[in-house]
């Protein structure tokens, strides 16, 4: 079941963190498709997205694409290096113009030691990322395609926080690449929810609380 998910990290949560702890990042600016990181590309720095919204994507040797994350602001990525990790196994892309800071991983390993404030914050972190990974694959292995691209849209129009979420950057073959489907579906199921009122163009692609029926439906 898709649960209302928990405020846990903006930018206002975690930089006075990591200040006290005397760590400073280094900003970056992306620009719209420009990459942050390639996949197979040295792993030794952890990312904090402040502003903006990017995409983590796998390819394998045949060239397919997979789309495993789209994350908002306010989410650490690349976080692999921490685990031991030398090259990176994604390729991140800026889906829109992003604010990016930049930690080397002696900085936030020498964090967590320090502040046990940010170490709390940053397992609990991880720990609900890793839950979110694990309901992924359950909704892969059972569910049809149409719940879970319902899934997919309420948790990009991040379900469930006080804030009215932006208009979602992401294009149906994006979609497709995400809950492993065909671009023709996916516009055929957007079609549908559209139809039933629980999305909406008018403004860029919202998202409307009621299409959670869809996903609780048996």
């Amino acid at each position: 079941m898709l649960k209302p998910e928990r405020k846990l990290s903006k930018a206002a949560d975690a930089m006075p963190l990591l200040e006290r702890a005397g760590v400073e990042g280094k900003p970056g600016k992306y620009r719209k498709k420009e990459i942050i990181f390639g996949q197979g590309s040295p792993s030794d720095t952890l990312f904090y997205l402040e502003e903006g919204r990017l995409k983590l994507a796998t390819v394998s040797r045949q060239g397919k694409e997979a789309i495993f994350a789209i994350l908002p602001a306010g989410s650490f990525f690349g976080e692999g290096c921490l685990a031991g990790h030398t090259v990176h196994v994604a390729t991140a892309t800026a889906l829109t113009d992003c604010s990016v800071l930049a930690f080397t991983k002696k900085q936030v390993l020498a964090a967590i030691r320090k502040n046990p404030d940010f170490a709390e914050f940053f397992i609990t972190y991880l720990l609900q990322r890793n839950a979110r990974v694990e309901e992924d694959l359950v909704d892969q292995l059972f569910n049809s395609s149409e719940k879970r691209l319902a899934r997919v849209l309420l948790l990009l129009a991040q379900f469930g926080k006080e804030e009215v979420a932006d208009a979602i950057p992401v294009t149906h073959e994006t979609l497709a690449r995400m809950i492993g489907t065909t671009r023709p579906r996916v516009s055929f199921f957007m079609k549908k929810f559209r139809r039933l009122g629980l999305i909406d163009h008018e403004k860029g692609l919202r998202i409307h609380p009621s299409l959670l029926t869809m996903v609780l439906r048996d």
